[in-house]
């Protein structure tokens, strides 16, 4: 089991989107977060899945996301 990180991200009144940084291409989009969530999850194995069937090694995931507080 591996634990990629996820961007997340949305403009008002817009759709929200989603990225992987370790696995560059996997996008997707979604109308709500939990729908993105949803999306981006089989965005991920689809992406791992056409990169074992064409011999690609399969990225560790080495990006870590952190919110940072600022005044």
């Amino acid at each position: 089991m591996m634990t990629y990180a996820v961007v997340f991200e949305t403009s008002p009144g817009s759709n929200w989107s989603a990225y992987v940084p370790d696995l560059p291409g996997c996008v997707t989009t979604g109308g709500t977060l939990e729908e993105t969530q949803l999306n981006i999850r089989e965005a991920i194995a689809g992406h791992l899945q056409v990169m074992r069937e064409h011999g690609d090694s399969v990225p560790e995931p080495l990006t870590v996301v952190r919110n940072v507080e600022v005044a």
